[in-house]
């Protein structure tokens, strides 16, 4: 699978993407994240990218122009390899609310390009004529849309064959069904520092530890 990151700070996905399972993926083959610099797809000598909002208001607004000439061109990659399975997202915060179902539905790609907006927004006519839906991670609005693409990323390479270490990791976590969330984990030690383990997790009894992870969120509801 691709991920082709639209954005004007293409370095600042680096570090994070080098580490952990991420970065196992990318050197597996299960992966790749490509990164293509917006100001590199501007026709303007300055390499300026953004500019003044039609009908006046605070900040700049990201142009249409390089965007679109950006995609043709990922689009154009994507081609040469006889893949075309793509689709193109724009993150916004006025866009969908990202779920586990929308992660599982996106993993069936094998193309993803991911349009990282910046300063007060984009060209409504990216949302409208190039981007395929519109994602938000959360009703809250960040700087830019490079942290909610990396939050896809995470979120779908995790559900790629191969990628977990342990295939039965994703079967039961949070989020698998609707308003479902995973049981409570614990590890050694047994005891620390006056805190105990559920003693039904030492019993070995494997009928009553399932029936006690099935039942905890019904029992504790009120607490999440």
């Amino acid at each position: 699978m691709r991920f082709h990151l639209v954005t004007i700070f293409p370095r600042i996905f680096d570090s994070y993407l080098k580490e952990s399972i991420i970065g196992r993926a990318q050197k597996s083959g299960a992966i790749e994240v490509l990164t293509h610099d917006l100001r590199d797809y501007t026709v303007d000598k300055h390499k300026k990218v953004d500019d003044t909002p039609y009908g006046g208001g605070a900040g700049m607004v990201l142009q249409i122009q390089p965007i679109h000439a950006c995609v043709l061109e990922i689009k154009k990659i994507i081609a040469k390899k006889q893949n075309n399975n793509t689709r193109v997202i724009l993150l916004s915060a006025k866009g969908k609310k990202y779920t586990q179902r929308t992660a599982e539905r996106l993993a069936k790609y094998a193309n993803l390009i991911l349009i990282c907006g910046r300063y007060e927004g984009v060209d409504e006519r990216v949302a409208e004529c190039i981007a395929d839906e519109e994602i938000s991670i959360g009703e809250y609005v960040l700087t830019g849309g490079e942290l909610p693409a990396l939050v896809l990323i995470d979120s779908i390479t995790r559900l790629l064959s191969g990628v977990l270490g342990n295939e039965e990791s994703a079967k039961d976590e949070s989020h698998k069904k609707k308003n479902y969330k995973e049981y409570p984990q614990y590890s050694k030690p047994q005891e620390f520092n006056g805190w105990e383990v559920p003693e039904v997790l030492l019993s070995g009894n494997h009928d009553a530890i399932e029936k006690w992870r099935k039942n905890y969120f019904k029992k504790n509801s009120k607490n999440f």
